[in-house]
């Protein structure tokens, strides 16, 4: 990594721990920064905050304390999920305290330059598969970001010759100043994270940041079937690569006639694709995009495409149990997520859905709901707003559960042979779960005894 000195002796505070804001503190300190870590678990359950008290560096645990600001920070390295209306972020922007995501130190410190890829829906399916596009040419690729790796855990190893494919989402974005991808990727903006960014103006402003330092030598590959994300691409120095399922492009990746395209050149046919579902021609169109850029040759685009099935906790295909297909789609956090999925499927569908309860409704999915679901099994604090939204589509067939083992019961109960059950929940799972891994696990783990 670079070794720099601009952090030394600076004061800077560490907001919220998880595993972004312990490496940001790790990394600080290798730096020579003075530090103050600020998380909200208490001391006696935070061994992170241990470890970190042990190396000298000064923890606050149990809450946000405003009087935390008199210590006269020089800078805010913010967890992302924390929100910019926390009051502590709030009065620190009115002391003109800067504050980046652990994503901007990362790209201080890196040798390698970086991929980024954003947007809705999407992106851990596109991020894995350029990963593995570039690792089939030979090439050294790294992978980071919101998939699960911290980005300065693995930019503090990278050397020139690497290049870090990075998800990055809008929370990270909002967090940066002078983060500058090689290539930057936006598949698509739908409504999202809007409790977050608090309209949807905000979040396409935090999506947008993915450019916004990029220049005619970089590259960003855009949706150019979306009109926001068009609307970006029109404001962005770089050179552009758009792709589209719908139009022939003069550049870019683009498909006619089954077959995918890359400016003149013919790449792949899509019935070739092991990935299922439509919606997953655009993540394949933007790593095509990618992989072009990097020299990656088509014979081994088309063995990487032929092979690679997906990622775990989306659309991922478990086991067929008395001629029923179970699929986990966990990571299916939005109502798009959950359309795109239950779309991916000719057979019926018993769908397993509901979690945390942002507040708004799922009218949007009583128009798939009527085509292709037959019952649906919800759970958590939206169960009565989704069995409602079903019964409006027509969907009488539904249940009220309380947990994923009952969950995958039932919907067992009410299939067929023949019929798909998919876990697809339209929602976060932080009421009930500590992530949608964990829920994914959960569902998987209530599949298989049925099996038993």
């Amino acid at each position: 990594m670079k070794q720099l000195r601009m952090y030394n002796n600076k004061k800077i505070l560490i907001l919220g721990l998880a595993k972004s804001g312990y490496s940001a503190a790790l990394l600080l300190h290798q730096l020579g920064a003075s530090l103050i870590v600020n998380d909200l678990k208490r001391y006696e359950e935070n061994e992170k905050a241990k470890e970190l008290e042990q190396l000298g560096i000064e923890v606050v645990c149990g809450g946000h304390p405003l009087h935390l600001l008199d210590n006269d920070f020089d800078l805010i390295v913010k967890n992302p999920g924390i929100r910019y209306d926390n009051p502590l972020i709030e009065e620190a922007k009115k002391r003109n305290i800067p504050v980046i995501t652990e994503v901007e130190l990362a790209y201080q410190v890196s040798k390698a330059e970086f991929i980024g890829i954003t947007g809705s829906n999407g992106k851990t399916t596109t991020t894995m598969l350029i990963n593995e596009l570039l690792k089939e040419s030979n090439q050294q690729p790294l992978i980071a970001g919101n998939i699960g790796t911290v980005v300065s855990d693995v930019a503090t190893d990278a050397s020139e010759e690497n290049v870090i494919v990075t998800e990055l989402s809008s929370f990270q974005l909002m967090g940066i100043v002078e983060f500058k991808p090689k290539v930057s990727v936006l598949l698509n903006i739908f409504d999202a994270h809007l409790d977050y960014h608090g309209s949807k103006v905000a979040y396409v402003a935090a999506k947008s940041n993915v450019c916004m330092n990029q220049s005619q030598e970089d590259f960003f590959i855009y949706n150019a079937d979306d009109e926001l994300v068009t609307a970006i691409a029109k404001k962005c120095a770089a050179t552009l690569i758009p792709f589209s399922q719908k139009k022939k492009l003069a550049n870019g990746a683009w498909v006619n006639n089954r077959i995918v395209h890359f400016n003149d050149e013919p790449i792949i046919s899509t019935t070739k694709i092991a990935l299922p579902g439509e919606h997953n021609l655009e993540n394949v169109l933007a790593a095509i995009a990618v992989a072009k850029l990097y020299g990656v040759q088509n014979e081994w685009i088309e063995r990487v495409l032929t092979t690679f099935q997906g990622v775990k906790h989306r659309l991922e295909y478990i086991v067929t149990v008395d001629g029923r297909k179970f699929y986990n789609d966990s990571k299916a956090t939005n109502l798009l997520a959950t359309e795109k999925a239950i779309t991916s499927f000719d057979a019926p569908v018993i769908l397993l859905a509901g979690g945390l309860d942002r507040g708004n409704g799922f009218d949007e999915l009583i128009p798939v709901f009527k085509k292709h679901v037959k019952s649906v099994v919800s759970f958590g604090e939206t169960a009565e707003k989704l069995q409602q939204t079903a019964l409006r589509a027509g969907v009488h067939s539904t249940k009220i559960v309380q947990s994923m083992e009952e969950a995958v019961r039932t919907a067992y109960e009410f299939s067929t042979e023949g019929d798909v059950i998919l876990l697809s929940p339209a929602c976060a799972s932080w009421d009930q779960y500590k992530t949608f891994e964990e829920r994914g696990d959960m569902f998987i783990n209530s599949v298989h005894k049925l099996k038993v």
